[in-house]
């Protein structure tokens, strides 16, 4: 029961703070502006770590790595806190040669895995936002930051009587990389 509990708070803070590096990784990468209440609280809350790492992690093709790595190391390190607490699945067949590799191999699995759910996010948001308040300050920066997958689902699906279907059509796709995730 205690290590249910363990797992489940360590799950939601590494989640909730890989969350946030990975939307703040996504919104540069997209030239998502920050002058928002979003990217406010994506900077504030991510700046202890991002701001010490770009001194030593530069970018790379215009990406900020010292966003995406830090995400990427927080669920490597919670792969390590669930095969730890839940006693290692018989730790003595495991040797490190093998173990590291499929705690590395997690890490990216999981960050992939949460940055589908941030996509799926984004574009459910999206979708509300045009139906409820389209002028909302929100409605802007999430645009910005489902344009680059929408587009090219736009050019093949064209809106139908006016209903832009192309939110519906990367929500499927997204589900569908989530399954052979």
């Amino acid at each position: 029961m205690i290590i249910q509990a363990s797992l489940f708070l360590i799950e939601a803070l590494t989640g909730f703070l890989t969350f946030a590096l990975l939307l703040r990784f996504y919104m540069q990468a997209c030239r998502v502006s920050f002058n928002n209440q979003i990217g406010t609280f994506v900077v504030e809350l991510t700046n202890w770590l991002v701001r010490p790492l770009r001194k030593v992690l530069p970018g790379l093709f215009g990406l900020d790595l010292a966003s995406l790595l830090p995400a990427y190391v927080l669920q490597v390190l919670f792969a390590c806190a669930v095969f730890v607490l839940s006693g290692g699945i018989a730790m003595e067949t495991w040797s490190p040669q093998g173990l590291i590799p499929l705690l590395l191999w997690r890490g990216v699995v999981a960050t992939l895995r949460l940055s589908l759910y941030l996509l799926i996010g984004a574009l459910l948001a999206q979708a509300v936002l045009s139906w409820v308040n389209p002028y909302s300050p929100f409605s802007h920066p999430v645009s910005q930051l489902t344009r680059p997958v929408l587009q090219p689902i736009q050019r093949v699906v064209p809106p139908i009587g006016a209903i832009d279907l192309s939110p519906l059509i990367a929500i499927v796709l997204a589900q569908l990389l989530l399954i052979f995730l």
